[in-house]
């Protein structure tokens, strides 16, 4: 139930439920910009784009590697049905890292036959990673 105190985020991945719990906010990105959401925001459907993912509980702040998927808003709660979604303990930072390095130089032209759409997202999921890292 939405209130001002908060409202229920849910994020499923095909492999479990991933998080479930009374926020007071939650941000992540979206294929038209980063969004907010807090209490009683208006219903909206939306495409996840790879990002942080904030979550402001009332304890305190969390984050995780958000990656794709999609989110149903609603007054009374969020859920979020994603790909893959990692809190920072399941993140191998020199992976990530080295994710970084490829995606950068199959944009750069330096790898031959690369899809730039795919590289492109590769480097964003890698960013996300590193920064949930920090």
């Amino acid at each position: 139930m939405a209130d001002k105190n908060g409202f229920l985020l849910r994020i499923i991945t095909p492999d479990r439920v991933f998080y479930e719990n009374q926020v007071n906010m939650v941000e992540f990105n979206t294929t038209e910009g980063e969004i907010g959401v807090l209490p009683g925001h208006i219903p909206m459907t939306v495409i996840v784009k790879p990002g942080v993912l904030f979550i402001a509980e009332p304890e305190g702040e969390k984050k995780a590697a958000l990656h794709s998927g999609f989110a149903e808003i609603l007054p009374e709660g969020v859920t979020i049905l994603a790909e893959v979604v990692e809190w920072p303990g399941e993140i191998n930072g020199e992976r990530a890292k080295s994710a970084r390095e490829r995606a950068e130089k199959r944009i750069s032209g330096k790898a031959p036959n690369t899809d730039i759409a795919k590289a492109e997202t590769a480097l964003q999921r890698a960013l996300a990673r590193i920064e949930v890292l920090k």
